[in-house]
């Protein structure tokens, strides 16, 4: 019983992740993953590449089309979320060098080590994070989230955080 305790308890977290990071933010209403399969690149490197989306314009996203956010709490390359925190917005991770795709720029890509030793993607000096919340390819619900002291933004090709709205919740397209 005793063994089943710490993966309850993470199972827990991440679905409870979302729901007090603001799920409800306005985008379309997907339900909650598991959160931890996606951040994990099969195979070596990542790919990060573009897709264009419904009100926000051009966007990152990975090779299977999930949404990358940046943490405005984030200062240079070093990710301060971890805990609860990375529950709910998966770190992007890679086995190899990342590389890029579309409109995206190789050379804003790079990479910095996380404390738990995983290597995480980082785009013009930003970690990159997937948000839990989102459970399908384009899906854009964490936007503009405000949760672990400070607000959530999907990265355009110039690695800035887009700050407006997504209009209709619709799905990026691209892939």
């Amino acid at each position: 019983m005793t063994m089943r305790t710490p993966a309850l308890a993470v199972v827990l977290a991440v679905l409870a992740a979302p729901i007090a990071a603001g799920c409800g933010s306005g985008s379309s209403g997907s339900t909650t993953t598991g959160g931890t399969a996606m951040h994990q690149q099969s195979g070596g490197a990542l790919t990060v590449k573009t897709a264009s989306s419904s009100g926000l314009g051009t966007i990152l996203v990975d090779a299977q089309g999930r949404t990358v956010y940046l943490f405005q709490r984030d200062r240079g390359p070093t990710s301060t979320c971890s805990g609860a925190c990375i529950a709910g917005w998966p770190a992007v991770t890679t086995h190899g060098t990342p590389q890029a795709s579309g409109g995206a720029a190789a050379a804003k890509l790079g990479v910095t080590k996380r404390g738990d030793g995983t290597t995480q993607v980082t785009y013009a000096g930003h970690p990159l994070y997937y948000y839990a919340g989102d459970s399908a390819a384009g899906d854009t619900n964490g936007q503009g989230v405000n949760a672990f002291g400070a607000l959530w933004y999907v990265v355009g090709t110039n690695g800035s955080a887009i700050t407006t709205q997504a209009s209709g919740g619709g799905s990026p397209s691209g892939y």
